[in-house]
């Protein structure tokens, strides 16, 4: 895992390299509020460390919030083969993977992308040409025994459904920090 200052520094050149992302946004006013919520540098570190490459995509100018999103082309790949939560993953009597997603991301103390957040990121990118994220599930879903992920193909985002214990090599999830 980085220290918080090679963290810092990567944080910084990946914001300079990607303005897409971050139209109007400066680097000064990102790191200022990583100084004054320090807390978020040990969940930023997790998805830096997990292959992530977390980058800012959303401020909200009334709270001064900003949001990390893992912004890697492809799921990241410390975090694939995972089913969706651990319910799913105490149900597996066989084959049981390394883990779950929502473990996983409780774990490090980020959230998975909602759907809407999912577009979100691949309106400043293209992300998930080949590989696809698990996204919050809704509990009606979830309920059933299913769950959501998502991807991009064609030029499109395409939400889909497995089961909830399913999991895949290509298939990991994308996590969310707001600071």
């Amino acid at each position: 895992m980085p220290t918080q200052e090679q963290l810092l520094v990567i944080l910084q050149a990946r914001f300079e390299r990607h303005p897409q992302r971050h139209p109007a946004l400066a680097w000064a006013a990102v790191a200022r509020r990583l100084d004054s919520k320090p807390d978020a540098l040990m969940p930023l570190a997790a998805m830096e460390a997990s292959g992530g490459e977390p980058d800012v995509i959303g401020h909200d100018r009334d709270s001064g919030a900003i949001t990390f999103c893992d912004c890697v082309s492809e799921s990241p790949a410390g975090r694939r083969s995972l089913c969706f939560d651990n319910a799913a993953l105490d149900a597996r009597k066989q084959a049981k993977p390394q883990g779950s997603a929502m473990g996983m991301a409780a774990a490090m103390g980020i959230d998975l992308l909602t759907e809407a957040q999912y577009r979100a990121l691949q309106a400043v990118g293209e992300f998930d040409l080949k590989t696809s994220s698990w996204i919050a599930t809704p509990a009606r879903v979830r309920a059933l025994g299913g769950a959501l992920f998502c991807d991009r193909r064609y030029d499109q985002v395409f939400v889909y459904h497995n089961g909830a214990q399913s999991y895949y090599a290509v298939r990991g999830f994308r996590g969310a920090l707001t600071v």
